[in-house]
């Protein structure tokens, strides 16, 4: 039962990313068209950001599938950070395309122009609603997974977007304020380099290797001394492999010459206490005996 649910889930991520891609293809014809015949900005920016989105959300859907890929002999981990990389794209295009509407805002800013706010209403209102619905499909499934997760981003900043771009329609269609297109547009700019950053830092994190901001490695250390036998846990290497998966790595020093059963008894001591207090659920650990190398808890190679 359990299998079964879970193609269920991955087809359901799946479909709703196949959904999500063919709203916003519509999405971003549509505000391009109309962009060009009012002379909109923002709703020409508000299209650029959701061609962006169609490319990141065929990003997230193929990196998707290549996760779903098995290991072999060439790739032993398989295509497990696909989908580590495919937020990393994501979330550099979003500040990409951020950089690039803040100069076209400063241009238009500079020398406003009338605009065919009629037009901008009705785009930016069916904009929000494709937007909207896309973003309840991927609600879901962004809490546990950081590939969908960018691709939730882009589309959640993307309807806030509209909603701004709808309500410089309306202040232009009634009070003629022309030039809160420019504004909206470099307030719309700077939201995204707000979350694109925060994303492009996380999945900088995860393929740099870095520690995970949660785990202390002096705690580890500590617990992991405290078991009998063992003298020493060093030279340790922790990181995350993808969302799922968190990996240890280390050397471990003991106070005698133990037996492989002895040994074997003791690793899954050291697994079960990391799996439940640290959550690392994957650990390769190398015995040690006697042997002079150094001890420390991070050694420079």
């Amino acid at each position: 039962m359990g299998h079964d649910h879970s193609h269920q889930h991955k087809d359901m991520k799946g479909r709703n990313l196949i959904i999500s891609i063919l709203l916003n293809i519509l999405i971003t014809v549509a505000q391009v068209v109309g962009g060009l015949i009012s002379g909109s900005l923002s709703l020409l920016s508000d299209a650029l950001h959701n061609f962006s989105d169609v490319l990141s959300l065929i990003v997230s859907y193929i990196a998707a599938k290549l996760s779903k890929q098995k290991a072999s002999i060439h790739r032993t981990f398989g295509y497990k950070r696909a989908e580590i990389l495919a937020a990393f794209i994501n979330a550099s295009t979003l500040v990409i395309v951020a950089v690039l509407l803040i100069i076209e805002a400063y241009k238009r800013f500079l020398n406003p122009q009338e605009i065919e706010s009629e037009l901008v209403i009705w785009l930016s209102l069916i904009a929000i609603l494709g937007n909207g619905f896309s973003v309840l499909l991927l609600k879901k499934d962004s809490k546990n997974n950081i590939n969908m997760r960018s691709a939730y981003l882009h589309l959640f900043t993307d309807m806030m977007a509209s909603v701004a771009v709808l309500i410089g329609g309306l202040l232009m269609k009634y009070y003629q304020l022309f030039w809160v297109d420019s504004l909206l547009t470099l307030l719309i700019a700077l939201y995204l380099i707000w979350v694109g950053y925060d994303l492009l830092k996380k999945s900088t994190k995860i393929l740099m290797l870095f520690t995970p901001e949660h785990i202390n490695i002096k705690d580890v250390v500590r617990a992991v001394n405290k078991i009998p036998k063992v003298n020493r846990l060093h030279h340790i290497h922790i990181w995350c492999l993808n969302d799922d998966e968190l990996h240890l790595e280390a050397h471990l020093d003991f106070n005698e010459d133990i037996t492989i059963s002895e040994f074997d008894v003791i690793l899954h001591e050291i697994e079960e206490l990391l799996h439940y207090e640290f959550a690392i659920n994957h650990v390769n650990i190398q015995p040690e005996f006697n042997k002079k190398d150094p001890k420390e808890i991070i050694v420079q190679d």
